[in-house]
């Protein structure tokens, strides 16, 4: 019996499906990690940020809300998370003045957008983002970002434990491997999300028009 057979056998992988009313949300797609020169860069990392802009673009053609996330310190020290930076200390790309923490091109929230400041790897962890999303009645989050094991794994587990419709878009995530990449799209898959194609929500995205 394959994985997926095995998976499927015991009751997991079902698809939770997309509700009335979706948004996208686009986790920390900055430059740190697709300039070369950082610490946090991702072979595949502008790939997804391409990725990412057609589904922004997409979004704004059918009205549907586009949301960022960007990690942002005072400082260097990073003393807003400070267990998370000893863990991580990467983290520093991410203080105040370095450029490595701008949006990646060609990504750039447009007027208006709702942009979530966040310290750390969830989009719901210390934010409003869960109170904005439910006065703004959305039920449905497309997800894309950086990286795939890291802050779109925290921010699709806390979506469907605040409620909400995760659905990750492979192609618009990336990670350090294909490994990690993989098997947490894999997982997400089986337990907490429904991981899709782009070319599978270009087409549902325009059908919210």
């Amino acid at each position: 019996m394959s994985l997926d057979d095995d998976y499927a056998t015991a009751g997991f992988a079902r698809r939770l499906g997309w509700g009335k009313r979706p948004a996208i949300l686009l986790v920390d797609p900055a430059l740190a990690y697709t300039a070369p020169d950082s610490p946090l860069f991702l072979e595949t990392g502008q790939a997804a940020a391409e990725a990412m802009a057609e589904l922004a673009t997409t979004a704004r053609a059918s009205g549907i809300p586009v949301i960022w996330t960007t990690v942002r310190f005072a400082d260097e020290s990073c003393s807003e998370a400070p267990l998370f930076a000893a863990k991580v200390p990467a983290l520093k790309v991410f203080a105040e003045g370095n450029k490595l923490g701008d949006f990646a091109p060609p990504l750039k929230p447009a007027p208006g957008e709702f942009v979530v400041v966040k310290h750390y790897a969830s989009a719901f962890a210390g934010t409003s983002l869960a109170a904005w999303l439910a006065s703004h009645s959305i039920d449905t989050l497309v997800i894309g970002g950086y990286s795939t094991s890291g802050c779109i794994r925290a921010s699709a587990l806390d979506a469907l434990q605040h409620g909400f419709r995760p659905i990750v878009v492979r192609d618009a995530c990336a990670d350090r491997a294909t490994a990690p990449h993989e098997s947490n799209l894999f997982d997400l898959n089986a337990k907490y999300a429904d991981v899709v194609t782009l070319s599978d929500t270009v087409p549902l995205l325009l059908s919210y028009a």
